[in-house]
């Protein structure tokens, strides 16, 4: 796929990064944004590791964020020709969860303010773990997504949906 190689962040994905998320214990989100793109090269080394594929490179990555372990958040160019604001934005876990969390920068911007991190919508882990929306977030979310509104857990189903087989694809790259 050819994209410039961009590293600005969108408009709306930089509104709703500068709100704070709070892990409160582990009640919370467990996400930390990133003030910028991962540069090409960090993208590269890290999913060189990730995979332990000294072959692949990250261009088809923007990682944006982490959770407390690690694991990132990104966006997916998969969409060839179309703007980053309209690709998916996956989880690539530390201990190597997977998962394809939002269709794009819309949804997820409604998966944030529905009390949702990167890694909670890709995980099941914590049955007790009860998602709080964010009102801060969901602001962010009518200013920029206003026509997109939605709840996390459908935001979740849409993008497990069209993208059913992430998981696969990624595990395929490992070695």
């Amino acid at each position: 796929m050819t994209l410039t190689d961009d590293r600005q962040f969108p408009d709306a994905l930089a509104a709703a990064l500068a709100v704070p998320f709070e892990y409160a214990g582990g009640d919370g989100v467990d996400f930390e944004p990133f003030t910028a793109f991962l540069s090409a090269e960090e993208t590269t080394g890290w999913f060189r590791a990730w995979t332990g594929n000294g072959e692949l490179s990250g261009h088809d990555l923007r990682v944006f964020g982490q959770d407390g372990s690690g694991g990132y958040a990104a966006f997916w160019l998969v969409r060839p020709g179309r703007p980053l604001a309209d690709q998916p934005v996956v989880f690539l876990g530390s201990e190597g969860e997977t998962g394809v969390v939002a269709q794009d920068l819309a949804s997820f911007l409604w998966l944030l303010a529905g009390g949702f991190g990167p890694w909670e919508a890709a995980t099941s882990y914590e049955p007790d773990w009860t998602p709080h929306p964010s009102s801060e977030l969901a602001a962010v979310a009518e200013r920029f997504a206003p026509d997109r509104r939605q709840a996390a857990a459908t935001v979740i189903e849409q993008a497990t949906a069209e993208f059913p087989d992430f998981d696969d694809t990624i595990m395929e790259l490992c070695r």
